[in-house]
C-alpha cells in the first residue's frame, strides 16, 4: 500500500469522527432544541473507545486480515453516523446504542491502523509523519467540513456525509495487510494483560506514553480556553474560532512539512523540545499584547506539534514488541482520548478564573509533558535503539 491509500483509509474515518464531534451537538440543537443532549451523545461517541482499546489492540495483533476489521469498523461506524442523522424521529435509545458501537470501534482506525503505517509505507519516520498528517488534515477537516455543510443544509445532511466518509475509508482498508511476526501467545485476555504491562513496565515507552497523553489535556482545553479568552476580550465568541483554526492550520502545515523532510534527531529530544515549544508559544499568546499577537502564536504553537505527535508514533512502534504493536497503539490513542475530554472540562472550571490563565494552563500541561521527557532514559537505550539511532541519525 502507497503513502496514498494509507491516507485514503485512515484519514476519511477519523475525518468523520473529528467532524462527529461539532455536527453531533449541532444536530441535537436543531432537532431537539437540547444542547446537553448533544454533550451527552457525543460523549457515548468517545467514551467506550478507552474501556474497548486493549481488546481492539489484542484482536488486531492476532489478525491475519487486520485491514478487513479496520474496514468492518468504518462500516459501523458509517451506520452509526446514518442512524443518528434521524435524531428525533427514532427513539434516543437506539441513537445512544449506535454511537456506543461506533465508540466501540472507534480504536480500530484510531490507533490501531497507525500500527500498521511503517507495513506500508518503509521509511519509518515518514511513515508516521503521513500518519501524524492523517491526524492532523481530519483535525481540520472534519469540523471545517461540518461548519461549511450547515450553512447551506441542515445538520442530518451533515451526519450523512460524515457517514460517507467513514464508508470511504472502510473501502479504503480492505487492502491493509501486516508484516510477518510471531502472534501472541496465550490467550486474548493473556495478551491484553501483556500488552498494559509492557506499557507499564517499559520505562521508555512509559515516558512516551504518559507525556503523550498528558499533552491532550492542553489541546482538549484550547478550544474552550479559546472560546473563553475571545468572549472575555471582544465580547464575543468569534475569535474563539479563529485561534482553534490558527492552531489546526499551523498542525496541518507543520505535518505536510514532516511528510517532506522528516526530523531526523533523536526521537525523545524532538518530543521533549515540540512539546516545550508548542507550551511556551501558547503560554505567550496568553499575554494581552493584541489579536494578531495571540494569533501567530497560537498559529505557531501548532506547527510545533507536527515533529511531536511524528516521533511519538515513530517510537510507540519501535519500543514495541511485534507481537503486541497493535494493543500500544490503541491504548495509547484511548489514553489521549480520555485525556483530551478531561482537558476541556478543566479548562471550563478554570476560565472562570480568567480565560487567560486558562490558556495559560493550556499551555502549562504541555511544558509539563517536555518535563516528563527528562525520565526518558536515553543512556540506557537497547542494542536496537543505539543501532537505529546510528541509521536514523548518523550524527
Amino acid at each position: 500500500m502507497s503513502a496514498l491509500g494509507y491516507l485514503a483509509a485512515s484519514a476519511p474515518p477519523r475525518l468523520a469522527i473529528a467532524g462527529s464531534a461539532v455536527a453531533i451537538p449541532i444536530l441535537a440543537v436543531q432537532q431537539m432544541d437540547d444542547v446537553v443532549l448533544g454533550g451527552a451523545l457525543v460523549s457515548v461517541s468517545l467514551g467506550p473507545s478507552v474501556v474497548a482499546a486493549p481488546l481492539v489492540g489484542a484482536v488486531l495483533d492476532r489478525a491475519r486480515r487486520p485491514g478487513l476489521l479496520i474496514a468492518a469498523s468504518g462500516v459501523l461506524t458509517a451506520v452509526a453516523f446514518a442512524i443518528t442523522a434521524f435524531l428525533g424521529h427514532i427513539p434516543l435509545p437506539v441513537v445512544f446504542a449506535a454511537l456506543a458501537v461506533a465508540g466501540a470501534v472507534a480504536p480500530f482506525f484510531m490507533g490501531g491502523l497507525s500500527s500498521f503505517v511503517s507495513d506500508a509505507i518503509p521509511d519509518k519516520r515518514r511513515a508516521f509523519a503521513y500518519d501524524a498528517l492523517s491526524y492532523n488534515s481530519s483535525a481540520v477537516g472534519g469540523p471545517a467540513l461540518v461548519a461549511i455543510l450547515v450553512l447551506f443544509v441542515p445538520a442530518p445532511a451533515a451526519l450523512w456525509m460524515l457517514s460517507a466518509a467513514a464508508a470511504l475509508g472502510a473501502v479504503s482498508a480492505v487492502v491493509i495487510r501486516r508484516s510477518s511476526h510471531p502472534a501472541p501467545d496465550g490467550s486474548v485476555w493473556q495478551s491484553v494483560k501483556a500488552g498494559l504491562a509492557q506499557i507499564v513496565g517499559n520505562r521508555r515507552l512509559a515516558v512516551v506514553t504518559g507525556a503523550s497523553t498528558l499533552t491532550q489535556l492542553g489541546q482538549g482545553g484550547l478550544a474552550v480556553a479559546a472560546v473563553a479568552l475571545s468572549i472575555e476580550r471582544i465580547g464575543s465568541a468569534a475569535e474563539g474560532a479563529v485561534l482553534v483554526t490558527a492552531f489546526a492550520v499551523g498542525s496541518l502545515l507543520g505535518a505536510v512539512w514532516e511528510t517532506i523532510r522528516p526530523t531526523r534527531a533523536r526521537p525523545h529530544l524532538v518530543m521533549m523540545a515540540g512539546y516545550f515549544a508548542t507550551g511556551a508559544c501558547t503560554i505567550a499568546a496568553a499575554f494581552d499584547l493584541g489579536t494578531t499577537w495571540t494569533i501567530i502564536a497560537i498559529g505557531l504553537s501548532g506547527v510545533f506539534t507536527a515533529p511531536s505527535t511524528t516521533t511519538m508514533l515513530f517510537l510507540r512502534s519501535h519500543l514495541s514488541q511485534p507481537e503486541l504493536k497493535a494493543q500500544v497503539f490503541t491504548v495509547g490513542a484511548g489514553l489521549r482520548t480520555s485525556a483530551s475530554a478531561a482537558g476541556a472540562a478543566l479548562a471550563g472550571t478554570a476560565a472562570g478564573l480568567g480565560a487567560g490563565l486558562a490558556l495559560a494552563g493550556v499551555g502549562l500541561a504541555w511544558a509539563a509533558s517536555a518535563a516528563i521527557m527528562f525520565a526518558y532514559p536515553a543512556a540506557d537505550r537497547s542494542p536496537a535503539e543505539r543501532a537505529d539511532a546510528r541509521v536514523e541519525d548518523p550524527a
